[in-house]
């Protein structure tokens, strides 16, 4: 069977300046490579531009602002206002909330105006035409000088193919374009030349005429999407730079606004290497849209949830300070290990992020500054890896950590290997008075399920090794192979496991559909445990995770997943690929720490723990009065967790809440007087990703330590859950069966008339709203992107409020998704009527509607 991976919760004995690895499989891999990373060498300030994103933002809401200002992309690229390229994906539809999440610029793809791929060709005139009402539009905007103009895309493949023969013809558009954007927005960027990959002939040609002609581009652009670019991007910077200044023409800025292959996103260990070479040569640079408009270029699960890329672009988009020189052993070389790092010297921090080999790694550190550092360091390592496209991926585990001692400025850390398609996080900072840092990572190992025993069903290669095109252009698979053809009584997967402990597990299970909903049957030790119910996913390859409990003696198992369980054949549902399983040790209600000082903060600053607040430490932040910091929490499930934390107040003070930009109302923590507080609320969370705010609103400083998350399952209780059935329907909305849905009923029709009134308890207040839905509508016929649509259900509270909100495309029309979403209500009862006057809703299986904080709690800590 193939080695494990596997991920061991205590930390190893640290041998003077280094970290040993946690991980078994790191400790039997091939000896470790070594990152050389300078933190006296500064290489220019952080730049930040390497996540923006192609067609990352569907619609309003999809994905979530959470998500989105996790993320943090610098620049996005959108459709063209009302274009028809694709369904959704409109500029000026998803630039306020882009913006609202921090985002700074929102560039249009112009000739995404056109239905077809590649564009129709009705001749530069009808291009004009269709232009002048995007730049009217943009031009009606006080922030028109934010969106930048994309007017030709892919040139050398779409209209102007033939260089040798149109490339004055080409030059000839481009100034009428250029021209006609300039004259209704004189201060419009525009880029160019935009191409599919980067041809220094072309570009001389282009940038020499731009120049005679004064049209030069204010920003430029070109593709970079083959996995050669890992090895090549950086010698094509060098030379563009080397054209401009033979032709004398100033430094323009780089957008590389189309980059990555399809088996690199969502892919933390893949990803590290494309964000790392962007910000070494400070350019911007946008993930290409190969699936869905508005998952984040794959990085977001459903509409709110994080899958391991997302928490990769997180910590980048963390980073502050200066970026430091750094040196892989095998620079230019793709599909190996990469790496970048920052310092940050008011904060007394140095962070670097790695990946791309499954081998250990030593992370050579020099130049720790001994007025930043001291003589000892604190040192924590981060994991995040793949968790399939569609699968759900909480906090990334503290998988390392110890003090370390500095000599002479310089420190061996050790990071654990095993798993080539993750990506670690090290945090180094000075150390503190109190304990040393803990791994806090549980138990996990991995198993290929093509390595196991497989019968009745194939095994298929999703990627020979060879780094082509076409490998590049298939989704990620683990270990390059899957588990597919499971379509007789008798297929079956089963893998060998061995845990350490009895106790209870949680089975991760890598999987695919192909737009259907899946089932297969749980065996542990050939003793049925139950039937497993997969939900759709894109394709056999775009995976998703679902993990499902088990209970586990110490010791040796054979788990398998089957088409047949103790009723029989599963029949077609249960034909799905199966990649891989993950077997994780709970111990625990679910739990998480988040220290401020990793947060984003508005002013403030960071108590490390080497004064009177140790007691606070590690990761305690001072907050003036107004001050506040920003982190992002994640849950596993819909439903309620409590939050808290520590602080120091020299006076009476006051923390409030703020959970995805809404104020909680009854959330503040207040405590009376001088000394050191403990306070928590207990709230109801979304499933995935919800950005939180601890602000100061008290008349003094206060310093907050760190922020805990821990599930309150009996707090669930205050949910109320209304089967969609049991309502009143109106206008067209029907009853349907469906074998997906609890109860065996949904309602559909809702929308253009059809109506679902639910009956409500409870007075006014805020609520968060639960809807489980279904709904796969999509635009057909573009060659390899999914066009699909959101839905928009309408909840009209009776004497009160109007809330819409958004149901993202979830592949089928009868398995059913729970979406939440905020709603403020202000009657004692109204009831609640779903639909959507102007178009259809989604398919509606279940309502519930749970008051947003149930508890709050403030006492002085002892």
């Amino acid at each position: 069977m193939r080695q494990r991976f596997l991920v061991g919760a205590a930390v190893a004995v640290l041998a003077f300046t280094t970290l040993a690895p946690t991980s078994a499989a790191g400790q039997a891999a091939a000896a470790a490579e070594t990152l050389r990373v300078d933190l006296g060498s500064p290489t220019g300030a952080f730049h930040g531009g390497a996540t923006g994103i192609l067609y990352g933002l569907g619609d309003p809401g999809v994905p979530s602002q959470d998500l989105i200002a996790g993320m943090r992309p610098r620049t996005i690229s959108q459709k063209a206002p009302d274009g028809e390229q694709h369904p959704n994906g409109d500029a000026l539809k998803v630039a306020d909330g882009f913006f609202a999440a921090g985002g700074t610029d929102v560039h249009i793809y112009a000739q995404d105006t056109y239905s077809r791929w590649p564009y129709q060709d009705l001749g530069i005139d009808d291009y004009l035409a269709r232009l002048k009402p995007q730049l009217d539009k943009v031009a009606q905007r006080p922030d028109r000088d934010r969106f930048v103009w994309t007017i030709f895309n892919e040139p050398d493949g779409i209209w102007y193919s033939d260089w040798a023969n149109k490339k004055e013809k080409f030059f000839a558009d481009w100034t009428k374009v250029y021209r006609t954007v300039k004259s209704v927005l004189p201060n419009a960027r525009i880029t160019g030349i935009g191409e599919t990959r980067y041809r220094a002939d072309h570009l001389r040609e282009f940038l020499t005429y731009a120049k005679a002609n004064n049209v030069l581009p204010d920003i430029t652009t070109w593709h970079e999407l083959g996995p050669d670019s890992l090895a090549s991007y950086r010698g094509h910077y060098a030379d563009y730079r080397n054209i401009e200044k033979s032709l004398g023409i100033s430094p323009r800025a780089i957008n590389i606004n189309e980059y990555s292959n399809r088996r690199d996103t969502s892919v933390p260990g893949q990803m590290v290497q494309w964000i790392t070479m962007l910000e070494d040569t400070k350019v911007d640079g946008q993930l290409a849209y190969w699936s869905l408009a508005g998952n984040l270029s794959d990085n977001a699960v459903r509409a709110g949830r994080a899958n391991g890329g997302w928490w990769l672009t997180k910590w980048y988009a963390d980073l502050s300070g200066d970026t430091v020189r750094v040196t892989p052993p095998r620079p230019d070389t793709r599909d190996s290990l990469q790496g970048l790092a920052t310092l940050d010297r008011a904060d007394g921090k140095a962070t670097v992020l790695l990946g791309g080999t499954a081998n250990a790694v030593d992370v050579a550190l020099t130049g720790l500054d001994r007025k930043v550092f001291g003589d000892r360091v604190d040192v924590r390592i981060a994991k995040t890896t793949w968790s399939g496209y569609e699968g759900d991926a909480q906090q990334p585990p503290v998988v390392a950590a110890a003090r370390v001692r500095v000599q002479d400025g310089r420190a061996t850390i050790s990071v654990p290997g095993g798993d080539p398609l993750a990506a670690y996080q090290v945090i180094v900072t000075r150390a503190g008075l109190g304990a040393p840092p803990a791994a806090a990572a549980p138990w996990q190992a991995s198993y290929e399920a093509e390595s196991g025993t497989v019968e009745n069903a194939r095994v298929f290669v999703q990627d020979d090794g060879s780094g082509s095109w076409d490998m590049a252009m298939r989704y990620t698979t683990s270990g390059r192979k899957d588990v597919g053809a499971m379509n007789t009584p008798d297929s079956r997967v089963t893998v060998d496991v061995d845990v350490p402990r009895a106790g209870a597990y949680r089975l991760g299970v890598f999987y695919g559909t192909n737009a259907f909903v899946g089932r297969q049957a749980l065996y542990v030790d050939d003793t049925y445990v139950r039937t497993l119910t997969l939900p759709a996913t894109l394709n056999w390859t775009y995976r998703s995770r679902l993990d499902t409990p088990l209970t586990l003696t110490a010791g040796k198992h054979r788990v398998s997943l089957r088409t047949t369980d103790p009723s029989g054949f599963l029949g077609g549902s249960s034909d799905i690929t199966l990649d891989r399983f993950d077997l994780t040790e709970v111990t625990g209600p679910e739990r998480a720490e988040y220290p401020l000082a990793d947060g984003r903060r508005s002013g403030g600053s960071v108590d490390r723990g080497t004064g009177a607040l140790q007691v606070l430490a590690p990761g305690a932040v001072a907050m003036a009065p107004g001050q506040k910091v920003t982190t992002y929490v994640s849950a596993a499930e819909d439903g309620y967790y409590r939050l808290s934390t520590s602080w120091a107040g020299a006076g009476r003070s006051t923390l409030g809440l703020t959970l995805s930009g809404r104020r909680v109302a009854g959330g503040d923590l207040t405590a009376t007087g001088v000394g050191v507080w403990s306070g928590s609320s207990t709230v109801f969370l979304k499933a995935g990703v919800t950005e939180v705010v601890l602000s100061n609103e008290g008349r003094t400083p206060l310093v907050a330590g760190t922020l805990t998350q821990v599930r309150d399952a009996a707090a669930d209780s205050h949910a109320v859950r209304v089967e969609a059935e049991t309502g009143r329907l109106a206008g067209g909305a029907a009853t349907a069966t469906g074998p997906w849905a609890s109860g065996g009923s949904y309602v559909g029709s809702i929308g253009n008339g059809g109506t679902l009134t639910i009956p409500r308890t409870g007075g006014p207040g805020q609520y968060a709203l639960t809807v489980a839905y279904a709904q796969a509508e999509k635009n057909t016929g573009h060659p390899y992107n999914t066009d699909t649509i959101t839905r928009t259900m309408v909840a009209t509270e009776a004497g009160g409020t109007v809330t819409p909100a958004p149901y993202r495309h979830n592949y089928t029309w009868d398995g059913f998704w729970p979406e939440t979403s905020p709603i403020d209500l202000t009657t004692r009862g109204g009831a609640l009527t779903f639909g959507n006057p102007a178009a259809w809703a989604p398919n509606v299986d279940w309502v519930q509607l749970a008051p947003l904080v149930v508890a709050n709690t403030v006492t002085p800590r002892r």
